[in-house]
């Protein structure tokens, strides 16, 4: 019932979005877009799929494995879509690559953090920078920058630091025992976290190296400017002109703003916070709705019917791996 509430929640605030805009009004500036280029989009937004695809598979050491990478990757973007702060991206991933690359459900949480870790940075570095350029909006992006660094130095400790994480574990395993969840499946979710994280820490040491981290420092920022490069380009789709660092700080501070809203996938703090940057920067609230709505149903909800027809082909097997190691007590240790 709770679920069904956030997700009423996010339905609502994209409602009120449209009729804040008017319908009729989205409409009309619909029909004067041009639609080669947000085709155009779309093509960008599958690259950036494809190239966080080859860091997962960079990551796991399978890189020639683009098909299966590509495949895992959609999966996990699925579900982080709906989950909040797209905390299910991570284990869906992880758990798909187990039934896909053939790889341990510890070495696919440990690259999945990794990918966190860096998204995270590159996303808190990007603000920062660009604030330097944009005073009208500076402290804004300063704030976002910075929260992005604080959760990716969390991050760290849980994927790097196993005494660490095993404190913070600590601390957040008494409020999940508040939850109405039995005593002895909230032991073997411990038991499983600690004999996981050391797995998973293990493999994360074992890649941590200075070339290594350096070409996914690469991958993970030519990924979020090629997000930036699609949003701009429906912009420029619309015939609205606007510099690209303000893209890069509207569509970050968005996704930050998505993210501490704890809505699933983001999905109408999102596009509220994206038409209402839009508009700082001194677009129509006509035109910024409707971009935004269009960017949102290309790497949103595209990148979901990918998620649904790829997860409903692998789900019987990714569904008994969640409940393997998960819930189910005499289940064997994590490897």
């Amino acid at each position: 019932m709770k679920r069904f509430y956030v997700l009423l929640t996010s339905l609502i605030l994209i409602v009120l979005l449209v009729l804040w805009i008017g319908p009729l009004n989205i409409v009309k500036t619909l029909e004067t877009a041009n639609w080669i280029l947000i085709l155009l989009a779309i093509l960008i937004h599958l690259i950036v799929v494809g190239v966080r695809s080859l860091r997962w598979g960079f990551i796991i050491n399978q890189t020639t494995e683009f098909k299966k990478n590509y495949i895992v990757k959609t999966i996990g973007i699925f579900a982080g879509n709906f989950s909040p702060m797209k905390s299910a991206g991570e284990i869906l991933t992880a758990v798909a690559g187990k039934n896909i690359n053939q790889i341990s459900l510890s070495k696919g949480l440990s690259a999945g953090l990794t990918e966190r870790f860096f998204d995270l940075g590159i996303v808190g570095f990007l603000l920062i920078i660009s604030a330097l350029f944009l005073p009208q909006i500076r402290y804004i992006a300063i704030i976002g920058g910075v929260t992005s660094l604080i959760v990716m130095i969390i991050v760290y400790l849980i994927n790097w630091k196993e005494s660490r994480a095993l404190w913070l574990y600590s601390k957040v395993h008494p409020i999940i025992g508040k939850l109405p969840i039995k005593e002895e499946v909230l032991d073997n979710l411990y038991q499983k976290f600690t004999q996981g994280l050391r797995g998973m820490i293990e493999y994360t040491h074992s890649f941590t190296s200075f070339k290594n981290l350096s070409i996914v420092s690469i991958l993970t920022l030519m990924s979020w400017l090629l997000e930036c490069v699609r949003l701009y380009t429906v912009a420029y789709a619309f015939n609205v002109k606007i510099s690209f660092i303000a893209i890069i700080v509207i569509f970050l501070l968005a996704n930050v703003i998505g993210v501490l809203s704890v809505l699933p996938g983001g999905i109408g703090s999102i596009e509220i916070s994206l038409t209402g940057l839009f508009v700082l920067f001194g677009v129509s609230s006509v035109l910024a709705g409707s971009i935004v709505l269009i960017d949102r149903l290309i790497s949103f909800w595209l990148v979901n019917i990918l998620g649904i027809i790829f997860s409903s082909y692998y789900a019987q097997d990714i569904l008994e791996e969640i409940k393997k190691y998960t819930l189910n007590v005499n289940s064997p240790k994590v490897d």
